[in-house]
Parts: structure tokens; C-alpha cells; sequence
């Protein structure tokens, strides 16, 4: 399917500018390994420029600092984002307007589907949950209004006190390539509705969606600088970015090599970051499950968006009775995934990202079996696509604590299982890692899933599924998993400071002290 790729620059204080270097990165597609297109290449020079501009705008917004502005004021622009345009002249909603995510759905989920190698329809749901992110921060920046000033109950009837939320300031968002719209909404939305301004820098490796979302608030007329978007490598524009003195609060999501040199970057101005990084997640299967429903849930924790997720439940645990034939289910199930270009009409799983991505799940497999793991399918490139970054839904056994397969994110359609024997031994093996960013428990007995539940050492639970994901639910991990909450109330909070206001409101005097005159 040929599908044109708009030619963007740089989007900083609301304008389109080609990078001060002028360098550009090409976009490689996954499935074909054809260059299709490229995007600009930022530098400290541009980071420079865009962090100015957000400092601006949040004193500039037609004579209404954007920091200071009501939520509900911010809240249209939002919503304008979504679904509708505010005509702000008229003050009513115009129901008619292209530059929405929801009218831009087919194109945004086909430039993602190209650029990241995510099935169509897998792209198409992540674009409806990317307008259904914003209408709900648009919601959640309403309700900040009615949340100020309110009162807070003192013991002592001569002090009044109350809290103001306000926002942190000029905010980095550095977002990964597996999920590249919605993971920089999960960051943008929030920080908005919060009254940041945000400086948006994706990923090298897909940026194609994000340049669209910095077009969608041109068209919609969010005040220049608010929202600025800079494409390029790590090294050059979000190692800066994060560096920037003037920015006052980094959120990342990536790899936890890269999020530990931010986290140590920010440490040397005192500067608060969220951490949402990598992740091992174990799914236990007990012997009371209903088998293709726990192999599809299986299939589903560790297949879902070509395997690259970080939340991936990648190490299956299954108790020891019914391990064969839960396997030999299972090997099944995988069989029947269908791997194909995106765009194909079934399609199930797509090609890793880049050919960096593919070279590295393929060294995983061969150590894997080079340590004495037994490949129980896949395991490959399949046989009927000669060209992409494909790799067939791979599962591996026998394997030990020790081995990599078992400790590492391998960050693709890689599982690796192991049996257990009772509840004790399972919760030890899925706590057997340094990551805590999710975990999975299938069972019908719910008292037991109530204790495993409690048990795991993990931000997320799913308990007789896999992966589900809720805009109103807070994300993200312990351990070496990261820090901090995105999504829910949680999500806005992180892009607000809160300042306590305390007054005296009796008419006598304090009486500390006394003295002579």
C-alpha cells in the first residue's frame, strides 16, 4: 500500500522550522526496509530555541499567561485537539474541522502502522485511545478548578489553610517508538491540562505521528510554544533537552540504561523526573484455568504490539500438572498468529522496529539456546517473508534463573517458560527479577489470586488477563522498573507543584513573647 509521508521541520513556538543544522534522519519502513520519507534532525541549538519558546508561552497566551489560565480554558483546547475545533471568536464548538485526531484517524493509524510496523487495526485502537486521552485530561483540567483553594481542616480554629495546584513549568517528555502517538500523549495530554509547557521528543525510530500531533495543534490554534516537538537522536537533542537548566521536569519512558543517565542528569540541578523504563513480567497460569483461555491471554501478554512492550508478561510460570498440556496449547496458538505486513487483513504480529531491534531478539534467541533452552516454536525469520524485520512468535524452555532469556527485556515476541510446583515457589519465581513493572495471575480461584495479587512486587496487576490498559488507572513499576505514576489523576499530578496557603485570621495577637518598654 503506498502511503506518502508528509515532509515536516521542527515544531517550535507554533511554527514549522528546519533544524539550525539542517541534518535529517531517514525513516526506514519495517516491513520492506525501504526508505520511505525522513524527519528532521534537532540539535542543542534547536533545544535552545524550543525551550525559549515554552518559557514564553507560559506567560504569553493573548494577554492570558497559559500557566495562570482557568482549567476550563484549557480544557477546550484539548477537547479541540480530540474531537472538536473551538471557534474561540464565537465561543461555541465549530463539529466540522481536519485538524482532529478523531478525523485524522485512518491517516494517523496507517503513518503508524508503516513507521513502527504495528498491525493496522492494533494502530487504528491506539488513535481512538489517543482521543479519548485528551477528552480526558480535558476533564481532569476542568476539575483542577474546583479543586482550588479548597479548605483544609485545622486543629487550631485561629488558622485557615488551603492548597493551590500549580503548574511545574517547562516540561521534556521523552517518549519511546512501540507505542509512538499514544505514549506521547500519555505525557502531552496531562501536562496541558496542567498548564505546562511541553517539549515533546520521541524517538528516533518513529516520529512520524508525533510531527502529525504537533500539526493537529497548529490547526487548532493552541498558542505558540505551548506545545513544541523536536525529532532527532537521544545523544543529540534529548540528552540537552533533558540537560536544559531551564527545563524543570523531565518524564521519560524508555530503557532503563537511558533512563538511569537522565535520572543522573537531573540529579545535578535538583530536577524531578518520572521513569516509566523496562520490565520482565511473569503471568502465572495455575492448574484450575480454563486452557485456550489462558494460552490466548498468554499469547496475547507477550505477542500484543509485535512484542514490543515493556510491560510484556514474557516470563510464563505454570504449574506443573498441567504443563504439557498447556504447552502443547499454546504451541498452537502461536502457530495460528498470523505474521504479515500490517496491512494485511488479519494481520497479528508485524516486524520489529529497525534492523538494530531484529539483530538484537535474534541474538537473544541463539544465546538462549546456546545456554540450553529448547526452542518450543518459532524461533526465526518465517519462511514466507523474504524482506522486514520479522521475527516468528518465539517460545522458549528449559530455562534457569541464570540464563539472560530469563533476566533481560528482550523487547520482542520472545517468551520463556518454567514450572512450578506450589503458590510459594510461583511468587518467588515471578519476583525473580529486578524490574516490578507488571505481573499476571490466571486462576479461578479468586482468594488466591487476591494473594498472589498482594504478593507480587509490581506496579500493575492483571488477574485472569493480560495487558489491558485504562486511561483512568495509574501506570508504571517499582524496582528497576522506575518511578512515578502516568494515567489517571496520578498523570496530572505529576506536572503540578502543590504550594500550601496557611493564614492568621484571629484579631489578637500571636503572644510569642513579651517586652519591657
Amino acid at each position: 500500500m503506498a502511503i506518502s509521508v508528509p515532509s515536516r521541520h521542527l515544531f517550535i513556538d507554533g511554527e514549522w522550522r528546519e533544524p539550525t543544522k539542517k541534518n535529517r534522519i531517514p525513516i526506514v519502513n519495517p516491513s520492506t526496509e525501504e526508505i520511505i520519507g525522513d524527519i528532521p534532525a534537532a540539535t542543542a541549538e534547536d533545544v535552545e530555541l524550543a525551550v525559549a519558546a515554552a518559557r514564553r508561552a507560559l506567560k504569553r497566551n493573548n494577554g492570558e499567561e497559559w500557566a495562570s489560565a482557568s482549567g476550563a480554558h484549557r480544557a477546550k483546547y484539548l477537547r479541540a485537539i480530540a474531537a472538536k475545533a473551538w471557534n474561540f471568536m464565537a465561543n461555541s464548538f465549530l463539529h466540522i474541522s481536519s485538524g482532529t485526531i478523531t478525523k485524522k484517524k485512518d491517516q494517523l493509524a496507517k503513518l503508524e502502522a508503516i513507521d513502527c510496523g504495528k498491525p493496522l487495526d492494533e494502530a487504528a485502537w491506539d488513535i481512538d485511545d489517543v482521543a479519548a486521552c485528551f477528552e480526558y485530561y480535558a476533564d481532569l483540567a476542568e476539575s483542577l478548578d474546583a479543586k482550588q483553594k479548597a479548605p483544609i481542616v485545622l486543629p487550631m480554629e485561629t488558622f485557615k489553610c488551603h492548597v493551590l495546584k500549580q503548574p511545574i513549568g517547562v516540561v521534556a517528555l521523552i517518549t519511546p517508538w512501540n507505542y509512538p502517538l499514544l505514549m506521547a500523549t500519555w505525557k502531552v495530554a496531562p501536562a496541558l491540562a496542567a498548564g505546562c509547557a511541553a517539549i515533546l521528543k520521541p524517538s528516533e525510530l518513529a516520529s512520524v505521528t508525533c510531527l502529525e500531533l504537533a500539526e493537529v495543534c497548529r490547526e487548532v490554534g493552541l498558542p505558540p510554544g505551548v506545545f513544541n516537538i523536536l525529532t532527532g537522536l537521544g545523544m543529540e537533542a534529548g540528552a540537552p533537552l533533558a540537560a536544559h537548566p531551564d527545563v524543570d521536569k523531565v518524564a521519560f519512558t524508555g530503557s532503563t540504561a537511558t533512563g538511569s543517565k537522565i535520572m543522573s542528569s537531573a540529579a545535578q540541578l535538583v530536577k524531578p523526573v518520572t521513569l516509566e523504563l523496562g520490565g520482565k513480567s511473569p503471568i502465572v497460569v495455575f492448574e484450575d484455568v480454563d486452557l485456550d483461555k489462558a494460552a490466548e491471554w498468554t499469547a496475547f501478554g507477550c505477542f500484543w504490539t509485535n512484542g514490543q512492550i515493556c510491560s510484556a508478561t514474557s516470563r510464563l510460570l505454570v504449574h506443573e500438572s498441567i504443563a504439557l498440556k498447556f504447552f502443547d496449547r499454546l504451541v498452537k496458538w502461536c502457530k495460528n498468529i498470523k505474521v504479515s505486513d500490517p496491512f494485511e487483513e488479519g494481520c497479528r504480529l508485524g516486524p520489529v522496529v529497525s534492523k538494530g531491534q531484529y539483530e538484537k531478539v535474534m541474538k537473544f534467541i541463539s544465546t538462549a539456546k546456546s545456554e540450553g533452552g529448547t526452542i518450543l516454536c518459532g524461533g526465526s525469520r518465517p519462511e514466507h517473508l523474504k524482506r522486514g524485520y520479522f521475527v516468528e512468535p518465539t517460545i522458549i524452555s528449559d530455562v534457569s534463573t541464570s540464563m539472560q532469556i530469563w533476566r533481560e527485556e528482550v523487547f520482542g515476541p520472545v517468551l520463556c517458560v518454567k514450572t512450578f510446583s506450589s503458590e510459594d515457589e510461583a511468587i518467588e519465581l515471578a519476583n525473580d527479577t529486578p524490574y516490578g513493572l507488571a505481573a499476571a495471575v490466571l486462576s479461578k480461584d479468586l482468594d488466591r489470586c487476591e494473594r498472589m495479587t498482594k504478593a507480587f512486587q509490581a506496579g500493575i496487576v492483571w488477574v485472569n488477563c493480560s495487558q489491558p490498559c485504562f486511561c483512568q488507572a495509574p501506570w508504571g513499576g517499582t524496582k528497576r522498573s522506575g518511578f512515578g505514576r502516568e494515567l489517571g489523576e496520578w498523570g496530572i499530578e505529576n506536572y503540578l507543584n502543590i504550594k500550601q496557603v496557611t493564614q492568621y485570621i484571629s484579631d489578637e495577637p500571636w503572644g510569642w513573647s513579651t517586652y519591657s518598654r
